[in-house]
């Protein structure tokens, strides 16, 4: 009863919170200022660019560092734009077969100010990037000291995976190479042959295969340009910062306060060549002239801002909440701009999938993105039941299991109707994806479902072995009870058509042992996309990814010769027909032979305050701070309303919020008793 009454105190302490003084967390200097207020609940892992991969570490670094390439702000499908490099490349075949891409950096281009530049020369602040900073950073993908996550990927440059070789064969045999400074270890270790220093800003990158999904990669932060100083200034030694921790980049953003636990402190960078150079009105630096269709309406397109120079904000501050009930009602406050909604919350702030009223009358709005990832059940099919071995037999069950399932019942009961309906591996806003398309066998359809078992020879889901209903299992490395609960939903729908599928959930290890000894029949996964292209969703079906006997992420280990032909042609191919035609014959196969029972692809839902402009939900994790714009003096009155006592703007606001807050310290109590 101790800590309920615990609880109880900090739920009350919270509601006289909201209803009396205010709790503004932010120095009344600020008030004024277009600062962007947001949340983080753990802190980044590193801010090294060619090392990062979380969310949150691409929160800042992807604010702090430019890329060479961007994506279109409002265009669906995501489409590349230039962003340091002057335009995007195109394939170029060399007449060793190899293929090559040459990226022009814009002149004038500066790093932000910081004492690392010293090593250049006394009273040095900032130098020019040029190509051999692009270079320097490919090398440290490959340098197994820095243990960049993308080096497998990458290594598909001619070279970068000898030039990691030399580099560990220099260090181990010979102490004094290892303490030269870093650069310098790099030029003896090379050169790569597929990075290609033309000139102060040419660099030419050669493959040894075609991959034009390389591109991509030169939108991520881990082949920004980053400057040889930094690195080896920031070696954590005689008191001097880590570099994982001191950024040194490009951006619009620099980092000015870095208390990874408490609070991330970003502010504009004067460096930055779109705050220099607006007359370029380079595309990565300019609010976009057009959209797609609903921006307008959204506000998107306000003639305020169209061709208007980047960025509107003058920084972005993000604190850290561990607890989602206190973050959220800080927001309802009005000392967050943005928030997700907390599943205690949720059916009072949506009604049937819109803002509720009451939070309409706030002023408000709801922005909704379809994230491109896919989550699905499969099959494992090297099972000689489900499987590949029971042929023709086997195919039919797998159809029939996937008639039966219900994707929208699953998403309303268990993710708050936020996902949409899955017809292939490929989700929206990915190239490959038809609006108009729909898988017939997902469709729920029960009496073809037992036709189809019947086909099989398992009339009614009878096994004719045994006399009894068909026993299979699905296999789960989760054991919590809410994963149960989904997990029996799956297998009620197959009780319907006769089938007794029993749940074999395990901790997490023993899954991924099962996984690799081929001992399971059915699962469920999920894949968010590296970057935005169909061959990211495709490779999950292709026989060299297959997980039990190659380690890949093809976990169903589906194979089938004339899928694999095709996806060979269709990644080396830019989007076009040809690449459509592929898509859809390869949809075609993965339709019949279902390895997978594709559910949906999630949407996220963020809450924007009256007060902040131009918002839209990327999807993918890129940067889009700059694109914002923010009403100060708004956002000053409204929360000084909110959070003042006694006058009707406090009390509706207090109400509202212990509407949407009580069930949460409910459920905390109920919770702990």
């Amino acid at each position: 009863m101790t800590s309920a009454r615990g609880g109880l105190r900090a739920g009350l302490f919270l509601l006289a919170a909201l209803t009396a003084c205010t709790n503004d967390p932010y120095p009344a200097a600020d008030a004024g200022k277009k600062l962007l207020y947001l949340t983080f609940d753990e802190p980044p892992k590193t801010l090294d660019p060619q090392v990062a991969y979380s969310t949150i570490d691409h929160l800042v670094i992807g604010n702090v560092y430019d890329t060479l390439l961007e994506y279109a702000y409002l265009k669906r499908p995501y489409t590349l734009i230039p962003g340091l490099a002057m335009q995007v490349p195109t394939p170029q075949v060399l007449p060793n077969g190899k293929v090559s891409y040459r990226f022009r950096l814009r002149d004038d281009l500066l790093f932000q100010d910081d004492p690392a530049f010293a090593l250049d020369g006394e009273g040095s602040k900032t130098r020019q990037v040029r190509a051999q900073d692009v270079a320097f950073s490919l090398a440290r993908i490959a340098d197994p000291e820095v243990n960049s996550p993308v080096f497998e990927t990458l290594a598909k440059i001619d070279g970068l995976r000898e030039f990691s070789e030399r580099l560990t064969k220099l260090r181990a045999e010979d102490p004094r190479f290892a303490q030269r400074r870093i650069d310098e270890q790099y030029a003896l270790a090379g050169p790569i042959p597929g990075v290609r220093v033309a000139g102060p800003l040419e660099l030419e990158i050669v493959l040894s295969e075609s991959y034009p999904q390389i591109l991509y990669w030169f939108a991520m932060p881990f082949t920004t340009p980053v400057p040889w100083e930094g690195v080896a200034r920031y070696d954590g030694r005689e008191g001097r910062d880590l570099f994982s921790e001191h950024p040194t980049g490009t951006g619009p953003w620099k980092l000015v306060d870095y208390d990874k636990r408490l609070r991330i402190a970003l502010r504009r960078n004067p460096n930055w060549y779109g705050i220099r150079h607006p007359e370029w009105r380079a595309p990565g630096a300019t609010y976009p002239e057009t959209g797609e269709s609903g921006d307008a309406a959204a506000g998107r397109l306000s003639p305020s801002v169209v061709g208007r120079a980047l960025p509107f904000l003058e920084g972005i501050e993000f604190r850290r909440e561990k607890e989602s009930i206190p973050a959220f009602a800080k927001f309802l406050q009005g000392y967050y701009d943005a928030s997700g909604i907390i599943k205690e919350s949720f059916d009072r702030v949506i009604r049937n999938g819109e803002l509720s009223p009451e939070m309409a009358a706030q002023g408000m709005s709801l922005s909704k993105s379809v994230l491109p990832a896919t989550y699905y059940l499969g099959f494992n099919m090297d099972d000689p039941v489900v499987g590949r071995e029971a042929g023709e037999q086997g195919r039919k069950l797998r159809e029939a299991m996937s008639l039966a399932i219900d994707s929208k019942e699953y998403t309303r009961l268990f993710t708050n109707d936020r996902g949409i309906p899955a017809q292939s591996p490929i989700p929206l806003g990915i190239f490959g994806y038809e609006e108009d398309y729909r898988n017939p066998y997902r469709q729920v359809d029960l009496d073809r479902a037992r036709a189809l078992l019947r086909e099989a020879g398992y009339p009614g889901g009878i096994d004719p072995k045994t006399g009894a209903p068909l026993k299979l299992s699905f296999d789960s490395p989760d054991t919590s009870a809410a994963a149960l609960l989904q997990y029996q939903f799956f297998v009620d729908a197959w009780r319907k058509i006769g089938l007794d599928v029993s749940i074999a959930a395990t901790s997490y290890n023993q899954f991924q042992d099962k996984i690799r000894r081929g001992a399971y029949q059915i699962f469920q996964w999920g894949w968010v996309a590296d970057y935005p292209d169909p061959e990211n969703f495709l490779f999950l079906l292709w026989t060299p990814m297959g997980r039990t006997h190659g380690g890949g992420p093809n976990t169903a280990n589906f194979s089938d010769p004339r899928y694999d032909e095709l996806f060979l042609e269709m990644k080396a191919l830019g989007n076009g027909e040809r690449r459509l035609e592929l898509i859809r014959e390869m949809r075609a196969i993965l339709e019949r032979e279902r390895p997978w029972i594709e559910l949906f692809h999630p949407e996220s839902y963020l809450l924007t305050q009256a007060w902040l402009h131009n918002e839209k939900s990327p999807g993918l994790s890129i940067p889009t701070a700059k694109y914002l714009d923010i009403n100060a003096e708004q956002r000053a009155e409204l929360r000084s309303a909110w959070n003042r006592p006694i006058r009707w703007p406090a009390y509706a606001a207090a109400g509202l919020s212990v509407l949407l807050i009580v069930p949460g310290i409910l459920t905390y109590l109920r919770e702990r008793q």
